[in-house]
């Protein structure tokens, strides 16, 4: 039984993994940026989140046989189903650069795409614990690096809308900006909605 019931918590991992490589790969775009290769690292990044898909529709078919599972089967898919916004969106950044056509990468949105590697980073090191949530010393202080971390995107986001809008950038890339922005603030808050679900769990079963 102890097998069976790792499994969920150890897909878990393997999902924020992708949400990992991810962010590592939108870093990389955006640390050395050349727009005429957006469509060769976009079909890189959909190889990320198609795998992640892949990973989180095997677990839905066994959590769909099994009749004991070692958590609420409730937390279990908002756990797969929060991982993957995670992932979804950060593959959405990448798409709005493209789409947008923007040209040169703002350190600002740099700043907060570190940010999101960050979270993924904690959110790893909170899923790797969340199997032995009702003993773990350390989840917790996982659940609140994850907070910390996207009050700061917040923050990053806030005044990073505001240079835009007291620039002397045009209208069009203000606007292609706004929801660029918009999306890495997305981004920064499925993470936290991740902690959220484990936050839940650890309180349903304590």
């Amino acid at each position: 039984m102890a097998r069976k019931d790792n499994d969920y918590f150890n897909t878990f991992v393997k999902l924020v993994d992708y949400s990992c490589e991810a962010a590592r790969l939108l870093i990389e775009v955006m640390t050395d940026y050349h727009p005429e290769d957006l469509e060769q690292r976009m079909i890189e990044m959909h190889e990320i989140e198609h795998g992640a898909d892949l990973e989180k529709h095997l677990m839905m078919e066994r959590l769909a046989k099994e009749f004991i599972t070692p958590i609420e089967r409730e937390d279990i898919m908002a756990m797969a189903h929060q991982i993957d916004d995670v992932t979804d969106s950060i593959e959405d950044v990448l798409m709005r650069l493209y789409m947008f056509n923007i040209t040169v990468i703002r350190k600002d949105a740099l700043d907060v795409a570190h940010i999101i590697e960050q979270c993924c980073c904690e959110l790893k090191k909170a899923l790797e614990e969340f199997s032995n949530f009702r003993k773990s010393k350390t989840l917790h202080k996982h659940i609140v690096e994850v907070n910390r971390l996207e009050e700061d995107g917040d923050k990053l986001y806030t005044e990073a809308t505001r240079r835009l809008y007291v620039s002397e950038m045009n209208p069009v890339g203000v606007s292609a900006w706004t929801h660029v922005f918009h999306i890495m603030e997305k981004a920064c808050d499925s993470c936290e909605d991740v902690s959220d679900v484990i936050e839940s769990v650890m309180m349903k079963n304590s």
